[in-house]
């Protein structure tokens, strides 16, 4: 399936969790999105939490929501740093508030907390930000990819194949299931 046309912003900071930056950028690319990595400052080399490097194509001071059809919030512990910008909140807020695509797998659900984007809707993240999702407002489920109207949220690195797939039927405009749990455990 070809995606030409569409854009994705995935967000990087230091200490990301390898395979949640990557897949995606990798995957979307595949489709002939044009994905691009956007950190603090363009053209700066951000370390994962093993040290895999990453450089940014874009600043969040550059970006605006009308450039994109999705953003991806990847885990690790980079969206603890993600989430103290206020650029990278205002961006993922205007997102939302847009109607695009949000998407947040790990500990990215931190950075939707923040933005406060969750209060009242479906999301998962990892176990250790279960209370976190909750307290902000979040129906918790957990599942291996929940579709919660134009938000996207996963769990780990495992449910990377389901969550990419979500991704891709949102900006083929398929419709996903408002509030859809896939590989609900409860």
């Amino acid at each position: 399936m070809s995606l030409k046309g569409k854009r994705v912003a995935v967000l990087v900071a230091d200490q990301y969790q390898e395979l949640e930056v990557w897949y995606p950028l990798l995957r979307f690319r595949e489709d002939g999105v044009e994905t691009q990595a956007v950190g603090a400052e363009k053209g700066k080399t951000y370390a994962s939490k093993k040290g895999y490097p990453v450089m940014t194509d874009r600043s969040i001071a550059d970006v605006r929501a009308e450039d994109y059809d999705a953003v991806v919030i990847p885990g690790g512990w980079a969206p603890d740093a993600l989430r103290q910008d206020p650029r990278m909140l205002n961006f993922v807020r205007e997102m939302d508030t847009a109607g695009k695509i949000v998407a947040a797998i790990c500990h990215g659900g931190w950075v939707l907390a923040s933005a406060d984007i969750i209060r009242g809707r479906k999301a998962t993240g990892f176990k250790a930000i279960k209370d976190d999702l909750i307290h902000a407002g979040a129906q918790y489920e957990d599942a291996e990819v929940l579709t919660d109207g134009n938000l996207i949220t996963s769990r780990v690195p495992t449910d990377l194949p389901a969550f990419c797939h979500a991704i891709v039927r949102a900006l083929a405009a398929e419709p996903a299931g408002v509030g859809k749990a896939v590989g609900s455990r409860q």
